[in-house]
């Protein structure tokens, strides 16, 4: 009579195998979950960069380089030829060197006498593993005239 031992040992490996591959795609989704996990909080960190600068560039109004300006002052930018930049580290803290993320505002022909309208965008640099735009939005005020 044969020993049944080897179709014991077969079953066990072939068992370990199915376990192997199971923990094997689990950890990729829990790999693939982080990496969401993160660009969702990048996303919604740029979305309040951008809302805040947004908000600052209206408040202070006038015209394009008055608003750019005093929004660099009050938030740590630097405005130069026609684009207001502030720069972040990887902590989303002001910094004034070239930053992980960085948001830049740009004036927008308006179509209409009076108004003003700026793009707010914030990206990520090229050196992180997914660069490219995180948040981006436009923001427009009225021009109130000296004369008035």
């Amino acid at each position: 009579m044969r020993s049944k031992a080897p179709l014991v040992l077969i079953e066990q490996m072939v068992m370990l195998l199915v376990f192997a591959l199971a923990s094997a795609l689990c950890l990729q989704a829990f790999v693939k979950s982080d990496a969401i996990s993160v660009r969702s909080e990048e996303k919604g960190r740029a979305a309040i960069a951008a809302q805040n600068a947004a908000e600052v560039i209206r408040h202070k109004g006038g015209d394009i380089e008055n608003a750019f300006t005093q929004t660099g002052r009050m938030l740590g930018g630097t405005y130069e030829q026609g684009e207001l930049r502030i720069d972040y580290d990887e902590n989303w803290n002001v910094t004034d060197k070239d930053g992980v993320y960085y948001l830049i505002a740009q004036e927008v022909p308006a179509q209409v006498s009076g108004l003003r309208k700026a793009s707010v965008q914030v990206a990520t640099d090229a050196q992180k593993a997914d660069p490219g735009i995180l948040f981006e939005l436009e923001v427009a005020w009225q021009e109130v005239d000296a004369d008035e």
